[in-house]
């Protein structure tokens, strides 16, 4: 096996393309310079545009968790209620998140590998009238979950006022996104997985409804504080000291992105989920969620009848392959495939491929091709 090969298939950090290592390769410049107020000038646009907003995109030097803290100490002050939708362990760490700052938080919880059920949110909120916000996850990525946040945001709207405050994370610029046609609130995703970047930048916007509640909130924090970030772009610049090497990587990204057309980008996803999901089919192999609930982000699988780490670790050692295991209850029980970002379907049967002989080497019954000629027959479909 090469030395310094390594195939990523984890769902976050995703691979880079080589134009965007190259754009991040570039000669540092100052960063309250012309040149980095023209760079964010031409960032901002495509940034609305995957986002699906006429707000302002703010981008601030941290992971996504910081998005996310930054979407609950903008909108809700200390004591004030909320609720959270937990569908696995990402949309546990809003719970977290809010206990933190002393937020009076109520959980609502779905059997992970399950997607949420907007109904139920909206009965809750009819006998809880004093949540200001409601929290869930777009892709859970800890189950490969795609939660209906459109249809979310219809039934909280019809009982409440609650802000709907979306962790967008593992799927934007992977996955349709319009936030301000669906009624999302903020909106919250970072630079490590579908936007094909290292860790480091978190993005968040803010609807118009959602400004006026952090118009009027008086403890948003100093580093996290939206308004800051807004008020610096309107003027083509960042509050604090920028992430440069990232903002010309992420240039690039947008570049790419418009180049292949979001439409062809978020269809390529959705055709590197149904590969995938055929392949495990085809090879008995059970998957934790339904084709509904299915993100096309990141795949589950959860084998019955073979160990799920050692089935890793042969991909790893024989192949280079990292795919990411299970978390918290799950662990150990569960493997995930991620297929965003700088991934394709040539990607895909290689891994596949891959994931068959791997199969028979920990002693899984098998015939050798079927999972690969599965998702074949889905691309020529």
């Amino acid at each position: 096996m090469l030395q310094d090969q390594t195939i990523l298939r984890i769902p976050g950090p995703s691979p880079i393309p080589p134009s965007v290592q190259r754009a991040m390769n570039q000669s540092m410049i100052g960063h309250r310079g012309k040149e980095t107020s023209d760079m964010l000038k031409r960032i901002t646009p495509g940034l609305k545009k995957v986002f699906g907003t006429d707000q302002e995109v703010a981008i601030i030097a941290g992971s996504g968790t910081a998005g996310l803290e930054t979407a609950v100490v903008n909108v809700v002050k200390p004591g004030e209620e909320v609720l959270v939708v937990v569908t696995g362990a990402f949309g546990d760490r809003f719970t977290k998140i809010c206990e933190a700052y002393h937020i009076k938080t109520h959980v609502l919880s779905t059997e992970w590998g399950k997607a949420l059920d907007p109904q139920e949110v909206k009965a809750f909120l009819v006998k809880h009238p004093q949540v200001k916000a409601v929290f869930s996850t777009y892709c859970e990525t800890s189950t490969g979950v795609l939660n209906p946040i459109d249809q979310l945001a219809l039934a909280v709207q019809e009982v409440s006022e609650a802000l709907i405050v979306v962790d967008g994370v593992s799927c934007v610029a992977g996955v349709e996104t319009k936030m301000d046609e669906w009624g999302i609130d903020v909106m919250v995703t970072g630079s490590q997985k579908a936007f094909m970047l290292p860790a480091g930048l978190t993005f968040v916007a803010a609807s118009a409804k959602a400004w006026k509640v952090i118009e009027e909130n008086d403890q948003p924090g100093f580093y996290l504080n939206l308004k800051k970030y807004r008020d610096n772009l309107l003027k083509d610049t960042t509050p604090f000291t920028p992430a440069l090497s990232l903002l010309f990587g992420l240039e690039q990204v947008l570049n790419l992105l418009e180049t292949e057309g979001l439409e062809n980008v978020y269809a390529r996803h959705e055709l590197m989920k149904n590969m995938t999901r055929a392949a495990f089919k085809a090879l008995d192999i059970p998957l934790l969620t339904t084709d509904e609930d299915a993100s096309p982000t990141v795949t589950a699988v959860q084998p019955e009848d073979f160990d799920a780490e050692e089935f890793r670790k042969i991909l790893k050692n024989e192949f280079a392959i990292s795919i990411a295991g299970g978390q918290q209850h799950l662990t150990g029980k569960i493997f995930r495939i991620g297929h965003m970002g700088y991934c394709s379907p040539a990607d895909q049967l290689q891994i596949i491929s891959a994931i068959e002989i791997a199969l028979k080497k920990i002693g899984k019954d098998i015939e050798l091709g079927k999972g690969t000629a599965a998702a074949q027959r889905v691309y020529l479909a």
